[in-house]
């Protein structure tokens, strides 16, 4: 398993606005990838976000970057969102319970 993890941040709009966005836009879509293992959105305060992404290999883990940055840039150019880092490789130690297998939705 491997993970990608971006932050960005929101410097004007409403991060309620953009999570819903995600949640009815580019989640749906990544999770339609084959590979696809999981995907988080996480509000970290004073307009900070960051997204874990979740695939069986290497490969898609690193094409959901590209995927993500051509997202945003189509469906996001309304809102003042940049990228401020990304990272990401295998995953080596993993625990979940039941409870991370429903969606949250925003």
């Amino acid at each position: 398993m491997y993970a990608s993890v971006r932050r960005y941040r929101l410097d004007s709009g409403s991060v309620d606005e953009l999570m819903h966005r995600v949640d009815t836009g580019f989640a749906e879509l990544i999770s339609r990838v084959p590979g696809f293992g999981a995907y988080e959105a996480i509000d970290c305060g004073d307009g900070t976000l960051c997204t874990v992404t979740i695939f069986h290999d290497a490969e898609s883990a690193d094409a959901s970057v590209q995927r993500a940055a051509e997202w945003i840039a189509e469906n996001l150019g309304d809102l003042n969102l940049e990228r401020t880092d990304v990272f990401g490789g295998e995953i080596m130690v993993s625990r979940a319970n039941r409870g991370v297998l429903e969606p949250a939705h925003h």
